[in-house]
């Protein structure tokens, strides 16, 4: 056996429990097991050994791997696999800055290839992942939504567009959660102006989010308060046209009631022209 084909064996993959046994020269990743430069491996060999740190769920290494393969083989048909799967090891890493700048150069070099949608769905996850806790800054929201709808818009008949679709509404929805919160916190120290805000925002632009109901709500809450008694009777009619069955417009009517009113629709405000787009469904 000669010694290329002998490095070959080491390197690869069917030597898994003789890289676990942990020689010296195994923890320096410009080497390969027996020593010698990386620059002596194919291209094949080295995908191999990304492929086996990702097995053992290194995926730090195996980013590095795989990025070996693209600078030490630009051209060859294993530096196009390497980097989708660099930019899968980055994400599983939760390096995602990284996992972007590997898809986006996928997509880039090879925007026809079938692993585009993969890339464009990975660069895409890149951002919705980073998606956190509502009261956070917004700015990934909108960029995961502007990513989501690239998958959905470009790739529509491949595997990753209904994931795309229900991870979009999720971030919508997340969305007009941000401005609930910060509607409710303006409501509870009566800033009613600037609550009422926040709650049109929800009803105008993310009608067919699950916030909408409670948001209808608060605005019968804040025009109460403020004494403005059509805008109130107008949100609550709304409310019951549409989400009658829920505590939101038992509460509206509870209050409206209190105030010897009862829904009804005034369409001389805004809520008249919400009114007629969600009951009426004149958009224009």
């Amino acid at each position: 056996m000669t010694g290329g084909k002998s490095r070959a064996l080491v390197f690869g993959m069917g030597v898994c429990a003789l890289l676990l046994s942990g020689c010296g020269e195994l923890s320096r990743k410009d080497r390969g097991p027996d020593g010698q430069p990386l620059e002596t491996y194919t291209a094949k060999q080295i995908y191999e050994r990304g492929e086996y740190e990702m097995s053992r769920k290194d995926w730090e290494d195996g980013a590095f791997y795989f990025g070996e393969v693209e600078r030490l083989y630009p051209y060859s048909d294993w530096a196009k696999r390497a980097l989708i799967m660099q930019a899968y090891s980055y994400h599983k890493n939760k390096e995602y800055e990284k996992a972007r700048g590997s898809a986006q150069r996928f997509i880039d070099f090879y925007p026809a290839d079938d692993d585009a949608a993969y890339a464009q769905y990975l660069l895409a996850l890149s951002y919705y992942d980073q998606i956190e806790l509502v009261g956070r800054d917004q700015g990934l929201t909108f960029q995961a939504l502007q990513a989501l709808r690239a998958v959905i818009e470009r790739y529509p008949d491949s595997e990753y567009a209904r994931s795309s679709i229900l991870k979009f509404d999720l971030a919508f929805d997340h969305l007009a959660g941000k401005e609930m919160e910060i509607g409710r916190y303006y409501l509870k120290r009566d800033h009613f102006g600037a609550a009422i805000s926040r709650f049109r925002v929800v009803v105008e632009d993310f009608q067919t989010t699950t916030h909408t109901p409670e948001a209808l709500h608060r605005l019968v809450e804040a025009y109460l308060s403020l004494g403005l008694t059509q805008e109130a009777q107008t949100a609550a009619a709304i409310l019951g046209y549409n989400y009658q069955s829920t505590e939101w417009y038992q509460d509206s009517h509870r209050l409206l009631t209190k105030h010897g009113l009862e829904p009804k629709v005034f369409e001389n405000n805004w809520l008249g022209a919400i009114y007629r787009q969600m009951v009426k469904g004149e958009w224009l």
